[in-house]
């Protein structure tokens, strides 16, 4: 799997955490191990101009997802079949707003794990998921925390995974 993460916000963050997590995200989720991937992290100031251009939506995010080649995990019943490989596309994440997130959760936590739960949340938008709808919301935050739980689990870190703080 190809993973490149470009850290351009000025920001110190774990990259290899983030690569580690989007990995073994596509992994569990049985994306080809040809497929590519790419992970941009930006300041405010590009997050704000980038959820303007995309989103109409005043202010930066936490994260966003460029799709490209609208790569699926494959279904349950169809074991035997070989994922396609390709692009998935381009996770853009904002450790400025990840460390508000993070302080102001529930379960308060660090920037950088905050930046992992993004990380897995944008893959599974790249993937397909959504959370507009109730039923929805419940299928892609399920996955998520068990994505991240599973991460966690087997790099032997302790204590509660963050709940999600993606709206």
């Amino acid at each position: 799997m190809s993973i490149d993460v470009n850290n351009e916000s000025g920001t110190e963050v774990d990259e290899q955490a983030i690569l580690d997590i989007a990995r073994y995200a596509l992994t569990r989720m049985r994306i080809h191990p040809l497929s590519e991937l790419s992970v941009i992290v930006v300041d405010t100031a590009a997050m704000e101009q980038l959820h303007i251009q995309w989103m109409d939506l005043p202010g930066p995010t936490d994260v966003m997802s460029f799709p490209m080649d609208e790569l699926r995990p494959p279904s349950r019943d169809d074991d035997a079949a070989e994922p396609p490989q390709g692009l998935l596309g381009d996770i853009v994440l904002c450790p400025e707003v990840a460390k508000r997130q993070g302080e102001e959760a529930q379960t308060q936590h660090s920037m950088d794990e905050e930046l992992q739960l993004l990380t897995v949340h944008g893959v599974l938008h790249l993937l397909g998921y959504d959370h507009e709808e109730p039923d929805e919301k419940a299928e892609m935050f399920g996955l998520q925390a068990a994505i991240v739980d599973g991460w966690r689990s087997e790099k032997g870190l302790t204590g509660p995974s963050p709940a999600p703080t993606v709206s």
